[in-house]
């Protein structure tokens, strides 16, 4: 095979450099967080014409000026519903803790959502038993069932909950579907999909993925809430997609995935309500006037004792408010802090948040599965364990499946429940939804679920963990450069 010429190849060379710079001035002008713009410069400059196409597909948070228009048209009015509900009551905060109200209102002044008052919360942690649940309250839907999900699968009991919600369509409720373009590939192009669109369910792709608008267009920020409202009465929010566990993923080596979710009633169930709706109307164009009209909302009693807030997150609309809420949950800490994630893979910030946390006096447990279905996140976040432990900070390895759920409790008083990751990713480019809940009665069930989790765990022991081999090692850190990118 003949070498190229000479002059072809200074061609590639000035392109390269000429392409490089150009976008390494968009990325200093972008004026991301330190780490990230590193991250994306050496991969920039390294991979030659290829780093910067990967850049200007996954580099810059956009979603397109179509629906940024039709997302600002929706998120103040529906921002406004919410308020108008905190006028209904009048909180008494005397029985909280002073770290319930500073987070209140840290999170109130991040998303301009109240916290709501006369809750009454049904914490679910088996898979099969959230999804029996949920079909009850479907098969007793009336009036509409609004589901969103990241992933739908086909298998076991997802699919009767799919028949329950056509079975509700034929009774003539409102059945309204929205699922992840990426997440729920398979299922928006089944056989399922298909029957339950005919029965009349309207099924809709979030963010769907047009290749040809990459240019303009991040492609990889996700729709990665779990929500479920039923009649306006009920909801349901979480880790746990739309799956049956004992079917989803059972060739990737992880065990069964372990979730936890949250079945609420009471005024909450109108927040969390409005959330959907402005996601339905962001992706559907649907006017706020048919919204409201047969949204479905409609003012709820208070029937339980649970103060609780809902606080989504998501670029361009809710930017940062899971990072800057939960960073402000962990320095709020006095005495214990036990989080639980699948995937851990922190910021400078973090990091220096948990460790604070320890040299307060807090005892800090993290929570994560033994086994992950991603090797590099499963590489990367381990390249965090030794200045963690050397910081005092107790790491807990799941060893009975996939531990999925995403949690957070402050000193038995605070109880975070939502689809939030403890990664870069889920804290700042993915639509999120975490219940901030400020109940002792609540955060103690939620810390004895994980205290289960932590009866089947393997501790991470300092000693034992600085005797990896160096090859290993040097794996994890190198991954751990790309952690602002995965």
């Amino acid at each position: 095979m003949e070498p190229k010429p000479d002059y072809v190849v200074d061609i590639f060379f000035l392109l390269h450099w000429a392409v490089a710079l150009g976008v390494t001035i968009r990325v200093i002008m972008r004026r991301t967080s330190v780490g990230v713009a590193l991250a994306w410069l050496t991969l920039i400059f390294f991979l030659p014409l290829a780093g910067a196409i990967i850049y200007i597909i996954f580099g810059e948070v956009s979603v397109g000026r179509a629906r940024t228009r039709r997302a600002l048209n929706l998120i103040q009015p529906y921002k406004q519903v919410i308020n108008d509900r905190r006028q209904r009551f009048n909180l008494d905060w005397s029985r909280q803790s002073e770290a319930a109200r500073l987070l209140s209102r840290h999170a109130y002044n991040t998303v301009n959502i109240p916290t709501l008052p006369g809750n009454d919360l049904e914490l679910l942690d088996n898979c099969q038993d959230i999804l029996r649940r949920m079909i009850q309250d479907i098969q007793q839907a009336t009036h509409h069932v609004h589901m969103e999900f990241y992933i739908w699968h086909l298998g076991g009991i997802a699919d009767e909950v799919m028949a329950a919600v056509i079975e509700a369509r034929h009774r003539g409720a409102h059945c309204r579907i929205l699922l992840d373009s990426i997440g729920s590939h398979d299922f928006l192009k089944s056989e399922l999909c298909a029957k339950a669109r005919k029965a009349g369910v309207e099924i809709t792709e979030a963010l769907p993925v047009r290749w040809l608008r990459n240019f303009y267009r991040r492609q990889d920020l996700r729709l990665h809430r779990k929500i479920v409202v039923i009649d306006g009465e009920t909801a349901y929010t979480g880790s746990l997609n739309l799956v049956d566990s004992r079917y989803f993923k059972t060739k990737s080596g992880v065990g069964q995935w372990v979730d936890s979710m949250v079945r609420v009633r009471g005024p909450v169930v109108e927040a969390l309500a409005v959330v959907f709706l402005a996601d339905w109307g962001i992706e559907t164009g649907m006017s706020i006037e048919r919204i409201e009209d047969e949204g479905g909302l409609h003012e709820l009693p208070e029937v339980g004792d649970s103060f609780v807030q809902v606080v989504p997150s998501g670029p361009g609309f809710f930017d940062q408010s899971s990072y800057q809420s939960i960073l402000t949950a962990i320095y709020l800490a006095k005495k214990e802090l036990v989080l639980t994630t699948p995937y851990f893979v922190p910021d400078e910030a973090v990091q220096i948040a948990l460790v604070s946390a320890v040299k307060r006096g807090v005892k800090v447990t993290l929570i994560m599965p033994q086994k992950v279905d991603s090797k590099l996140v499963h590489h990367a976040s381990r390249a965090y364990f030794e200045e963690l432990l050397e910081g005092g900070v107790a790491i807990a390895l799941f060893k009975a499946g996939l531990l999925h759920s995403k949690t957070v409790t402050v000193d038995g008083e605070i109880g975070l429940i939502g689809s939030v990751n403890l990664d870069q990713r889920s804290l700042w480019l993915n639509q999120e939804v975490t219940l901030f809940v400020y109940d002792r009665e609540f955060a103690l069930r939620l810390r004895t679920v994980q205290q289960s989790y932590i009866d089947n765990a393997e501790m991470v022991h300092l000693a034992e963990w600085k005797k990896r081999r160096f090859h290993q090692r040097l794996l994890e850190n190198a991954l751990r450069l790309t952690g602002p990118l995965l």
